[in-house]
């Protein structure tokens, strides 16, 4: 049998950290459970240019291309997607892609997020090898926007740290305004997920007992490949989740595993604030992060990070110095 290391290192390749088109070519996931249209949604740049595109294939269908009228940004997106959708399922299935995923360069699928909340502590075997016993309340923090990154550009090496570490998660894209929000209600107002890493800077993250300016180091929150928009997820609940390390694999689990669902995060947090479109919401991580290993294994200059979701996709980030 091909042990997960083994696979991992399959997986990883001769040509890896060569560029984004690589990447991009591995970035698809497994079809999602009873996947229904299976609408995905990314935003690009092409010539300078941020654009929002449906994901077909291997490629890009060019929304404000075809749909001259609709908003040009994610969020004006989600903000009359009730209307578009029917829409942009018909123009995903008659047109052709307007560029290949290969030549342009994509973006995190909300470059400009509102709030970036985190959730920790919420997988049984992170919290064990953390050395704490489980939360009876959630335990949020939250990383400054100016941490959004695309789905394949490079996160930074600080000058001020060399603990660097890694963290995949299921992250949450808020679609409506919205607060007070019912568990039973809570999938309503969600629009979509994508693929995270919660780069984390420890020895920052652990000055006090606050963790929020160890988790915003600029690039630390990339994000994507794309959008899966919530109803082609049958259960957000029953997703493999894994992270590599320079083709090995250091975390493998199954979004199951978490202890508050993403259901219960969402009704929590909308009883302190207003969610709005665009929010991005990092679920936790799993077992499996560099800081438990003995000893700790943080991240170098030129070290790969791969995140895995199946019926999302992948994310990869190559490590390089501030």
């Amino acid at each position: 049998m091909i042990s997960r290391r083994h696979l991992g290192k399959a997986m990883f390749g001769a040509t890896l950290a060569a560029t984004q088109t690589t990447s991009v070519a591995r970035a698809f996931g497994a079809p999602s459970q009873k996947s229904k249209t299976g609408i995905r949604l990314a935003t690009y740049s092409v010539g300078g240019r941020e654009r929002i595109a449906l994901v077909t294939g291997d490629g890009l269908i060019d929304l404000p291309a075809h749909l001259p009228k609709l908003p040009r940004d994610m969020v004006g997106l989600m903000s009359m997607w009730s209307q578009v959708r029917p829409t942009l399922e018909k123009l995903a299935s008659t047109a052709n892609a307007d560029h290949r995923l290969s030549d342009v360069h994509l973006l995190a699928p909300v470059p400009r997020p509102r709030k970036i909340m985190a959730m920790g502590l919420n997988y049984r075997d992170h919290i064990e090898e953390s050395g704490l016993s489980v939360p009876k309340q959630q335990t949020w923090f939250s990383k400054a926007v100016t941490a959004i990154n695309g789905p394949f550009d490079p996160i930074e090496l600080p000058r001020v740290s060399e603990q660097l570490d890694y963290e995949a998660e299921l992250v949450v894209i808020i679609g409506k305004r919205c607060r007070h929000v019912l568990k039973e209600r809570a999938r309503q107002v969600i629009f979509g997920y994508c693929a995270g890493n919660d780069v984390s800077v420890r020895d920052w993250q652990f000055h006090s007992t606050q963790w929020t300016i160890g988790k915003s180091f600029d690039t630390h929150a990339p994000i994507g490949p794309w959008i899966v928009t919530a109803d082609e997820v049958f259960d957000p609940h029953s997703l493999a989740i894994r992270s590599l390390v320079n083709g090995e694999v250091r975390q493998n689990s199954n979004t199951r595993h978490l202890i508050f669902n993403v259901y219960d995060l969402v009704a929590h947090l909308s009883q302190a604030m207003t969610l709005e479109p665009g929010d991005v919401i990092f679920t936790g991580t799993p077992g499996g992060v560099g800081a438990a290993r003995k000893p700790p294994a943080w991240l170098k200059a030129g070290d790969i990070v791969r995140v895995e979701i199946d019926g999302i996709g992948a994310i990869e980030s190559k490590v390089k110095p501030e």
